[in-house]
């Protein structure tokens, strides 16, 4: 027996709409955009003190070039959040946002042992990015609309 299946479009990657209904995707809107920006101001702190952190959390790490990686760090906080709360490239944002969020609980776990409050923290946002990453940005973002539009037949 064979099955008919449809051709899948390249921008299939964009579209995150499923069969959850409406209240499941209200509050996958929420979480997305609250959980976006809630980090924003931890990129903004790390641009407050750049040397600070790069001596204090970096170099701890033992990155070469700590100036370098944090900014790399702080713009990616910043940027990063500000499109996952507007769901646009919501799951290259949520990717990158885990990896900022594994190094985070990789350096509270070298500089401060099993102290819970820190790596708990970044743990509980490396969850949520994992979860943009799989999910996408649902059916209440620009990557869903974007796919909508790219994806129309043409008139």
């Amino acid at each position: 027996m064979t099955s008919i299946q449809e051709p899948r479009s390249r921008f299939t990657i964009l579209d995150s709409s499923s069969t959850e209904g409406t209240g499941f995707q209200v509050v996958w809107l929420v979480v997305r955009v609250s959980v976006g920006l809630l980090m924003i101001h931890n990129g903004f702190s790390k641009l407050a003190d750049v040397q600070g952190f790069a001596d204090s959390v970096v170099k701890l790490i033992g990155l070469p070039y700590p100036v370098f990686f944090t900014y790399c760090a702080a713009y990616t906080e910043i940027g990063g959040s500000v499109l996952l709360a507007l769901g646009l490239f919501t799951r290259l944002d949520a990717v990158a946002l885990l990896f900022t969020m594994s190094i985070a609980v990789y350096f509270h776990l070298k500089g401060e042992g099993l102290h819970i409050a820190p790596i708990e923290t970044a743990s509980l946002y490396a969850l949520f990015y994992l979860l943009f990453a799989v999910r996408g940005g649902g059916v209440f973002s620009i990557d869903t609309a974007l796919a909508k539009w790219l994806t129309r037949p043409a008139q």
